[in-house]
């Protein structure tokens, strides 16, 4: 973390001129302050120079301008001179367990493997990930323990056992072997019942053909899968690809689309129908930049940020001349390419209208999609889709917390607040790239590692 000096602990914690300042209750907890920051708070503000951030226990007490107090002699100091603390980020769109070296497999999906990568989302400054939709039954109790704080790394929220298509996706040869793929409405409205006790976050479904290359979802289906999780009060988060889709899926009350619509721009009955259905948008974009960017010889192919986010292997495979040419000789890569550059016009349009984005990347859902650093390269993907560095990392903050309904707790950095944040040591609202100079990551007000 940067530097620090210790002065003590317990009694009250700073004294301004006119005498001590009240402790809020729970004195006793360890009392630290991080002191001339910069704040990035996560509520869209503007960024504020020369700050003391004030942690009392897990929780923020207070944030006040450096030089406002007298820092008493009971407090723990740490010197954030230079340094910029913002909120951890939020995943909205994850997968754990399945993935492990280079392959995908039913066979990784073991505590050991989901902690470890809970342990590198949080390493990577991700807070919360929601996993969505490819879990296994082991989820979760491992979820109850992760909000109980009795095990390490990001927390976990999930949509448990997602709903996809006889021989269609998703791709049961992956991993996903617990999905539901009901045949009829009937089929799925008793699935939606059987999955409802253990309450899962959300519910997840897959309609796509993935290109054409898989029977899609009955409409009459997914239909009776969102009416009934209405009913049960869960809502539900939708994979799509297609303008079409799209439209009927927020027609039938969809809540979330977890990707992007690709093969077309969304036009503006579809962005006031989103608005009026208070539809969240999940655009996904570095998924589709991943299919085809390993190609081009990408700038940070070989930066340490992103090697070391990587399982074994995959860095090997990513760079070998057979790889890349199988990517530049893709039949598919102009499709590919231009979806791509749809995703990024639409992401502006949906956050122009005033339709909730937040951050999700489909990472773990491929070797490809590293977990770690796709959150910290999805930013900067949104700020080439034309959103400023403030506005993409309240997205990433800020609205991820709203989703997931834990927004009194964290997301932003405010008083009576969780104490979860990053510290960097530049200035992501200057330059977006400044998220991956992680300097620490802190959460419950204790640093990750110790």
């Amino acid at each position: 973390m940067g530097r620090y000096r210790t002065m003590g602990m317990a009694g009250c914690l700073l004294w301004a001129l006119g005498g001590c300042r009240q402790a809020p209750p729970g004195a006793h907890q360890q009392i630290s302050v991080f002191r001339d920051i910069t704040l990035v708070d996560g509520t869209g503000s503007a960024p504020r120079e020369h700050m003391d951030m004030v942690i009392q226990g897990d929780s923020i007490s207070y944030i006040i301008e450096t030089g406002k107090d007298t820092i008493a002699p009971d407090a723990i100091v740490l010197d954030g001179r230079g340094e910029t603390l913002m909120p951890e980020l939020i995943g909205c769109h994850e997968h754990l367990g399945l993935l492990k070296g280079t392959s995908m497999s039913a066979a990784n999906y073991t505590r050991e493997n989901i902690l470890r990568q809970l342990i590198k989302y949080e390493h990577y400054g991700v807070g919360e990930v929601l996993s969505l939709g490819s879990d296994h039954d082991l989820i979760f109790g491992l979820r109850d323990s992760s909000h109980a704080g009795l095990i390490p790394g990001a927390r976990i929220y999930s949509a448990g056992f997602g709903f996809g298509v006889p021989t269609g996706a998703p791709p049961s040869s992956i991993g996903m072997d617990k999905v539901y793929r009901p045949v009829s409405p009937e089929e799925a409205i008793r699935d939606v019942q059987q999955l409802a006790p253990l309450h899962p976050d959300v519910i997840k479904l897959w309609l796509d053909d993935f290109g054409g290359k898989l029977a899609k979802m009955d409409p009459a289906v997914y239909a009776a899968i969102i009416r009934e999780a209405h009913r049960q009060g869960i809502r539900v988060a939708a994979h799509v690809y297609y303008l079409a889709d799209a439209r009927r899926l927020v027609a039938d009350g969809i809540d979330i689309l977890a990707h992007s619509v690709r093969d077309s721009l969304i036009d503006e009955p579809l962005l006031a129908a989103m608005k009026v259905g208070r539809v969240t948008y999940i655009p996904t974009l570095s998924l589709d930049q991943f299919q085809f960017v390993y190609g081009d010889h990408p700038d940070w192919i070989n930066d340490p940020f992103f090697k070391q986010s990587l399982e074994p292997g995959v860095w090997d495979t990513l760079t070998s001349p057979a790889y890349i040419l199988r990517l530049r000789k893709d039949p598919s890569l102009a499709i590919k390419r231009k979806a791509f550059e749809t995703v990024l016009l639409n992401v502006k349009r949906v956050y122009d209208a005033g339709i909730p984005v937040v951050l999700g990347t489909d990472s773990g859902a491929q070797p490809v999609r590293a977990q770690g650093f796709s959150e910290h390269h999805e930013l900067e993907l949104l700020v080439k889709a034309g959103l400023t560095p403030l506005e993409a990392i309240t997205v990433a903050t800020r609205n991820g917390a709203r989703l997931l309904r834990i927004s009194e707790q964290t997301g932003t950095l405010e008083p009576g607040k969780r104490a979860d944040f990053m510290v960097l040591s530049k200035n992501p609202v200057t330059d977006i790239k400044g998220t991956a100079s992680i300097l620490s990551v802190w959460q419950n007000g204790i640093k990750a590692g110790e």
